[in-house]
């Protein structure tokens, strides 16, 4: 199996384009850029191809190969204490895994890469930077790749801290932009605040588990007796999402990702919509099992989900920059996606996750074409009319749209319903965050919808300058947009549940990550209250029951384990069969609420001329002024947490607690050390006043004053000149004669 047993190779051939790129890049031509970086990605997706083939054929649940021992070593004596005083080794390797779960992801992100690659050429033909653009993009390509592939939680955090850097570096490409460059902040500041929690995560699970591969995770948790709700799993599972919310944009630090659209178009569709941002749903499917055993977890995952989705899709109705619509639109359906991972529905979460990543991208794409047709014009509100300038894309974009809105046929439609069937009938679910899903997918209909109608449909209000250059994009822009069209009609074929005469094969081919890894994760019919059927049942028939393939003979076995107290795996889903009425009823209902969203823009923007009126807004300004404003969340986080916005005369936040810390420096700190210089100087100035005055002056000085105003008359005498010596002993002799004669 030449593939597999080189398939290290597949995220080191975009890291040999980007370490080109940084080395040689400024003296390359942009043939020679376009040679190594574009090839270097359509190789990649071509080995992806062949490993992925042969994982298939090889009739293996999952294939591993370790590189080498990066963290720790093979002796076995590097070791550390684990939970109940266990001794682990702690090791982490180099190695690869691929199984279900990860070629998935592996085949859509080199594919799609591949398509934004070629795309690139020509939409960043006339930008500065041209090599260090593909450098970026290479090295985010080989951070995706390894974040995909790691065997290991601390592998794939290398990946995730790379995807992070790369992210940054694309947001705030155009860095003579001041917009773009805080983008770019804002992007890395709220990802450090989620890559904490995943830290916390996996040294929880190292600690807890004794290992962080995944393989070993799961083998641990099948046979070590861990029991559902068990409090350190439900810690490490939380703080992994806590994570999963910064990279994947869900409340409440999504707010990096509408900020993101500063970035290239490109990169907002490779990154920003079809595969950074499901690195989140990635780690979250991946440690199933963890979560399986951590229900408080999963119905976090569950509400955070369904809020996100029909928040975003709520300020994602008035946003007037296309790609923000676009932006709001993928927090929204990422919110989707953890809604369904939160419910147990698992395979559901991750087959939106694949139609998403095509028809998301188009519309990025093609995005990013109307924006160069109209000469950098990014406003809706000054297009128009746009459908038979750029036929192919709006064409191309017309298949998005109709994928997204769930339209029947098309891929969305699949994986969106699929994803309301399980919110309604998993035990994990609930009625309301099914409404709270139904209202959000009535939302994306009618907010793509008005995106369509202003963009192609109504009447031009751009400039006569601007209209005058509108042009349709070269090949190199206009082919990727077909390729993607194809997978926004045609992928969701993969996922066509029984309810509709297919057969799930993608969730047939999930079925060794979810089914085998959901053993450990058991609980029992009576603890769950409900009769249940999961993908393995344990008890005495031992079937396996797919979230498409329920029938009559599934219900009586897993009815008859729940009467006798059986094991059921957590995260099992409600009994149904495959003529379920009430399924068809919702899937309906779905199509109703696409079908009503889709005639409300119709309705509301079909005549819109430069004059047209926001109908939410004339109906009700005020809700329309709470989401053109998207809920003041920003200034709410400048108030709370960044302190740019001051709250009367207090600052908060970040910069506010700078300003106390500076204060307290300046007038604690260096009011002490001051203080303390001041008082040394007047001690010194008391010090040198009293040995001058005091010991000087009255002491030494005062003692020789005295000394030298008695010695006064002395010296008088005492004058040192021998004849006066001399002239004074004749006086005295006279004298004293004198005074004997007189006498």
């Amino acid at each position: 199996m030449f593939f597999l047993d080189h398939i290290w190779i597949i995220p080191l051939l975009p890291a040999f384009g980007a370490a080109s790129m940084f080395f040689f890049g400024r003296r390359l031509s942009k043939s020679a850029v376009n040679a190594i970086c574009v090839g270097a990605v359509v190789l990649t997706f071509l080995w992806a191809c062949g490993s992925v083939w042969q994982f298939t054929h090889s009739g293996l649940p999952h294939f591993e190969k370790v590189a080498y021992t990066w963290l720790g070593d093979d002796s076995g004596e590097l070791t550390f204490h684990a939970f109940g005083g266990k001794i682990a080794e702690f090791k982490a390797d180099a190695g690869f895994l691929l199984d279900p779960l990860s070629s998935i992801w592996l085949l859509f992100v080199t594919g799609i890469g591949m398509l934004i690659h070629i795309y690139s050429v020509g939409y960043m033909s006339h930008e500065g930077g041209y090599y260090r653009f593909f450098g970026y993009l290479n090295l985010f390509m080989f951070s995706m790749l390894t974040l995909i592939l790691g065997n290991n939680y601390m592998l794939m955090f290398v990946g995730w801290e790379g995807v992070g850097l790369c992210s940054y570096l694309l947001i705030g490409f155009y860095f003579h932009k001041h917009s773009a460059s805080t983008a770019a902040n804002k992007a890395f500041i709220v990802n450090r605040v989620g890559d904490a929690g995943v830290l916390l995560g996996i040294f929880t699970i190292m600690w807890y588990l004794g290992t962080v591969k995944f393989t070993e995770i799961n083998h641990t948790l099948a046979t070590g007796g861990y029991h559902v709700g068990d409090h350190w799993i439900t810690l490490a599972t939380v703080a992994l999402f806590v994570g999963a919310c910064g990279k994947s944009a869900q409340l409440p630090l999504y707010v990096w990702l509408p900020d993101a659209m500063e970035g290239p178009t490109p990169v907002s569709a490779l990154i920003h919509a079809a595969t950074m941002v499901t690195a989140g749903v990635y780690m979250v499917a991946r440690s199933n099992a963890l979560y399986q055993l951590a229900p408080l977890s999963m119905e976090i995952v569950a509400v955070v989900g369904a809020v996100t989705a029909i928040f975003a899709a709520s300020i994602g109705l008035v946003q007037n920059d296309i790609k923000r619509v676009l932006a709001y639109s993928t927090v929204s359906q990422l919110g989707y996606m953890f809604l369904a991972l939160g419910v147990g529905a698992f395979a559901a979460g991750v087959f939106h996750v694949f139609t998403h990543a095509f028809f998301k991208a188009l519309l990025f794409l093609g995005s990013g074409s109307v924006i160069h047709a109209m000469s950098g014009e990014q406003d809706m509100r000054f297009m128009g009319g746009l459908s038979k300038k750029i036929r192919v894309t709006f064409i191309t974009m017309f298949f998005g749209w109709l994928a997204i809105c769930g339209v029947p046929l098309f891929s969305g439609f699949f994986s969106k319903d699929e994803i309301l069937w399980q919110t309604w009938s998993s035990p994990h679910g609930s009625r309301v965050l099914w409404l709270l899903a139904f209202i959000t997918a009535l939302m994306t209909a009618f907010y793509m919808s008005r995106l369509m109608w202003l963009t192609f449909f109504s009447k031009p209000r751009m400039s006569h300058e601007v209209e005058h250059h509108i042009h349709e994009s070269p090949k190199t822009m206009t082919v990727p947009l077909v390729v993607l069209a194809a997978g926004a009609i045609f992928a969701g074929y993969l996922g066509v549940p029984a309810s509709l005469g297919g057969s799930n094969r993608f969730e047939k081919f999930l079925e060794p990550v979810f089914a085998s890894e959901a053993h450990g994760a058991t609980t029992t019919a009576a603890t769950l209250g409900v009769n249940v059927a999961g993908k393995l049942v344990e008890g005495k028939s031992e079937t396996k029951v797919t979230e498409g393939e329920q029938s009559a003979e599934h219900d009586a076995a897993v009815n008859e384990a729940a009467k006798e107290g059986e094991v059921i795996p957590s995260g099992s889903h409600k009994v149904g069969h495959e003529f379920e009425p009430l399924e068809y009823i919702l899937m309906g209902a779905s199509v109703l609420a696409a079908g009503l969203g889709m005639f409300m823009a119709y309705r509301a923007y079909r005549n819109a001329d430069k004059d047209y009126k926001e109908p939410i807004n004339e109906v009700a300004p005020p809700a329309y002024r709470t989401l053109f404003n998207k809920y003041w969340v920003d200034e709410f986080y400048d108030y709370l947490f960044t302190g740019r916005r001051k709250i009367g005369p207090v600052r908060l936040g970040a910069q506010g607690l700078g300003d106390a810390l500076w204060r307290f420096d300046a007038n604690v700190i260096d009011g002490g050390v001051n203080g303390a210089g001041w008082f040394t100087k007047f001690s010194g100035t008391v010090s040198n006043w009293w040995d001058k005055y005091i010991v000087d002056g009255l002491l030494v000085n005062g003692a020789a004053v005295v000394t030298h105003a008695l010695s006064y008359p002395a010296r008088l005498a005492q004058w040192g000149l021998v004849q006066w010596y001399a002239l004074v002993m004749v006086f005295g002799l006279v004298g004293f004669v004198w005074y004997y004669m007189v006498r």
